[in-house]
């Protein structure tokens, strides 16, 4: 029997989840993971809803407060939760 050559078992994963269609799902959910460490915790409790649409996030908020206060850092919370996701997932943000 051939020996084959020794992959890392991270490299194994990703690419079964790629040849399985599962590499978008998981960075869609880690990059949603990431939604109370990016925005805070006061911007987490205030979340209602969150969802992904067409590469942009949909934030629902109870407060037009919270709401201002986050539209004014979409593109750094755009950066920094594609950077926790480990790819670009999304590439806008939207408020309600």
């Amino acid at each position: 029997m051939e020996r084959r050559k020794a992959e890392n078992l991270s490299d194994v994963i990703y690419r079964f989840l790629r040849l399985n269609g599962l590499e978008t799902p998981l960075a869609q959910h880690r990059l949603m993971e990431a939604w109370e460490d990016v925005a805070g915790p006061l911007a987490h409790k205030l979340t209602r809803e969150l969802y992904i649409k067409n590469q942009t996030l949909v934030v629902r908020l109870s407060s037009a407060v919270m709401r201002n206060e986050l539209s004014l850092k979409r593109a750094e919370l755009v950066k920094s939760l594609n950077e926790k996701a480990g790819s670009q997932v999304i590439v806008d943000i939207h408020f309600r």
